[in-house]
Order: C-alpha cells, then sequence, then structure tokens
C-alpha cells in the first residue's frame, strides 16, 4: 500500500462551519416555530429526529454485520460508519427536547384519554411516562457501550494490528446485533407506534430496521464516492468495490419492499379490523399519492437501476442512486409518522423541513469532524489485503 494511501482523511474542516451555521438557522427557526405553532414543532422535530437517529443506528447495525460476516466489502465503509455511529452523543441531545413535548405528541399520557379507553387502561404498564424514560435511558446506554468498544478495539487494531482485536470486534458484533434489534425494535415501538397506540404489527419493526440499514449503505456509498476522487481513497477504490456495495444495497431494497408488502398483505388479506385503519388513514386524503411514490420511487427505480453492472460501476450514477434512497426514506418515515396526526389530509408544514436540515446540519458537521480525526483506511484489518487487491 502506498504512502499517500496511508494518508489520513481529507480534511472537512471547511464543511463544519457552513454546516454549523446552516443548523444554528434552521434551529432558529424552529424555535420561531415552536412558539407559533408548538405541536407543529414537536411533530416536525419527531419525525427529524427518527432520521437522523435512525441513520445512526443503521450504521451500527451494518458495520456490526460486516464484522460478523467477514470479507473484503465492508473495509472502504468502515470508517464512515464508524464515523456516523460516533454521532450518538449528539442524537442523545436531539432526544431531550422532546421530552418536552411527550404531552403533544402521545395520546397515552393524557391520563383522561387513558381513563375512556380500556385498551389503553391494558397498556398503560407499558405505555407511562417514568417507564418510557426508563426505557429511553437503556436504549442509549446499550447504543453507546457498543460503539465505545467497536470504535475502541478497532483503534487497537490500527494501532497493533494485533488478532486478537479483529477476534473482540467479531465477538461483540453477533450478540450486539441481537442486542441492537431487540431495542430499536422497542425504541421505535415507544417513538412512533404509540403515536396510534390501538395499533400493532409483529413486523413492523423489522421493516424499519431494513429501511434504516438500507439508508446507511446509501449514505455511506455516497460519502466514500464524494472522497474517492482524492487520497487516500484516490486508485484505491475501483469499480469492484462499487459493484459490490451497489449489490448489497440492491439486497436491502428488495428486504424493505418485502417487509412492507408482507406487512400490509397479511393485514388486509386477513381483514384484521383493528389493524386495517391505520393503512386507510395512509391510502386517503391525499396520503396515497405518498404510498405511490415510495412504491415506484424508493423500490421500482432503485431496484431497476441497480440491476446493471454498468450503473453499479459508474460512480455519477451510483450516488444519483444512493441519494434517491436517502430522500426516500425520510418520504417513507414521512409517510409513517405524519398521518398519525393528520388523519383525514395530506399536510407538508415548513418545520418538517426546518427541523430537518437543522438537525441534519449539525449531525453532517459531527460526522465530518469525526470523519478527519481517523486515518480513512483500516490497513490492518484481516481482509484489507484481500479488499485492495487488483481484480
Amino acid at each position: 500500500m502506498s504512502a499517500e494511501a496511508q494518508s489520513p482523511s481529507p480534511d472537512l474542516r471547511g464543511w463544519q462551519t457552513p454546516l454549523i451555521a446552516v443548523g444554528v438557522a434552521c434551529l432558529a427557526l424552529c424555535a420561531v416555530g415552536w412558539l407559533l405553532s408548538p405541536d407543529q414543532f414537536f411533530r416536525s422535530y419527531l419525525l427529524a429526529f427518527v432520521f437522523w437517529a435512525g441513520l445512526t443506528l443503521g450504521c451500527l447495525g451494518v458495520l456490526m454485520m460486516q464484522y460478523v460476516t467477514g470479507g473484503a466489502w465492508g473495509i472502504i465503509l468502515r470508517r464512515t460508519l464508524e464515523s456516523a455511529t460516533r454521532t450518538l452523543p449528539a442524537v442523545l441531545v436531539f432526544f431531550l427536547p422532546l421530552l418536552l413535548g411527550l404531552h403533544r405528541l402521545y395520546v397515552w399520557t393524557d391520563k383522561n384519554v387513558v381513563a375512556a379507553d380500556p385498551l389503553l387502561q391494558h397498556k398503560r404498564p407499558f405505555l407511562n411516562v417514568p417507564f418510557f424514560l426508563a426505557r429511553a435511558a437503556v436504549y442509549f446506554v446499550c447504543w453507546l457501550a457498543l460503539i465505545f468498544f467497536l470504535n475502541r478495539w478497532s483503534r487497537a487494531q490500527d494501532d497493533t494490528g494485533e488478532p486478537r482485536f479483529a477476534w473482540r470486534l467479531e465477538h461483540l458484533s453477533a450478540p450486539g446485533l441481537f442486542l441492537l434489534s431487540i431495542t430499536i425494535s422497542l425504541a421505535l415501538i415507544d417513538w412512533v407506534m404509540s403515536l396510534e397506540p390501538r395499533w400493532y404489527s409483529t413486523i413492523y419493526a423489522v421493516g424499519f430496521m431494513a429501511g434504516e440499514m438500507l439508508a446507511a449503505f446509501a449514505f455511506s456509498i455516497a460519502v466514500v464516492i464524494l472522497l474517492s476522487s482524492s487520497a487516500p481513497l484516490a486508485g484505491v477504490v475501483k469499480p469492484k468495490h462499487f459493484r459490490a456495495l451497489g449489490n448489497l444495497m440492491l439486497t436491502f431494497v428488495m428486504l424493505w419492499a418485502y417487509c412492507a408488502f408482507s406487512q400490509y398483505l397479511l393485514i388486509w388479506s386477513g381483514n384484521l379490523r383493528a389493524e386495517i385503519p391505520w393503512y386507510l388513514r395512509r391510502m386517503t386524503g391525499g396520503w396515497g399519492w405518498v404510498a405511490i411514490a415510495l412504491i415506484v420511487f424508493h423500490f421500482f427505480l432503485p431496484f431497476f437501476l441497480l440491476l446493471f453492472r454498468e450503473i453499479k460501476d459508474h460512480r455519477r450514477t451510483l450516488v444519483t442512486v444512493a441519494a434517491v434512497v436517502i430522500l426516500l426514506r425520510f418520504v417513507d418515515l414521512f409517510w409513517l409518522v405524519e398521518p398519525a396526526f393528520y388523519k383525514d389530509r395530506f399536510s407538508l408544514h415548513w418545520l418538517d423541513f426546518a427541523a430537518l436540515f437543522g438537525l441534519g446540519a449539525i449531525w453532517l458537521a459531527v460526522f465530518a469532524r469525526q470523519l478527519r480525526a481517523r486515518p480513512l483506511l483500516p490497513l490492518r484489518d484481516p481482509y484489507a489485503e484481500e479488499a485492495f487487491a487488483d481484480e
């Protein structure tokens, strides 16, 4: 490996100041929105929080999946994924304002509503504010612990090259994936599904995790492509890498679509009265057009494009597909979250964009800082030689 390839990642400090400025400006607009329309503020803020938290946790899932499965496909994504996971302290800070708006978001926090609904009374041992806060604390502790050890041992592997760190990373990631699956499922129930506490689905969390890992793949691929024209990735990243990553992105496109369709098919064909109204709200009042857009642009378009080797080999087209996937991931979350508040009409508010860009700009600034903190290539990983070998 050349000395150039061993150089640290490109200097991204020029991006941090503009991103922070955008983030502060957008969050200032959110503060104005909070004063003008607190209900809408918390709805938009929740949507933005779930998107950026989901992207962070999706990157954590992909990182551990690579350690468990092995292979060279994840080597060039390693630093991008690790840097994204280290934004979790910022995500924890993002979570705190939501605590001020629980009563505006979740009907189960209203004692009068619960007293009048036998089903909510039955769920009260789980859906109550103290237990909600305790669970959130457990989620973040688990995620922070996983991120701490994964990044610590990865750094030690870079410094020493000792095989024991590769063993540790693999054997932490296997139970770590199980722990991540359980905690994300419960967090999704708390933060999103309980917006409509009378509805439930056993495959909902699986589809959500598939969507977040898909977004993580798309984001990581886009970052690597954007950095591949300069050192240390220039001359190291080859079409074979993008081809492999494009194939994996295609896999998660199909997994997301399978989960989404399976949930719809089982509920609709089973004529489940308790669950069908959830879909009816998302198929009427303008929300149906969003569902059609998801089918076309979140599944059919990337599925069709990623079938072609030429598209996966071509950096510009692949990064375009990745950008579309990330955008449609937000649209998917918008379709999942917003109809809980606007059951009879489509609604798109300027606060939806202000919160998304505000949290997103701060998240990206933290990510850029983390990305430039370590060398961009894990050259002492056991699969590094295979990853960077000529075709």
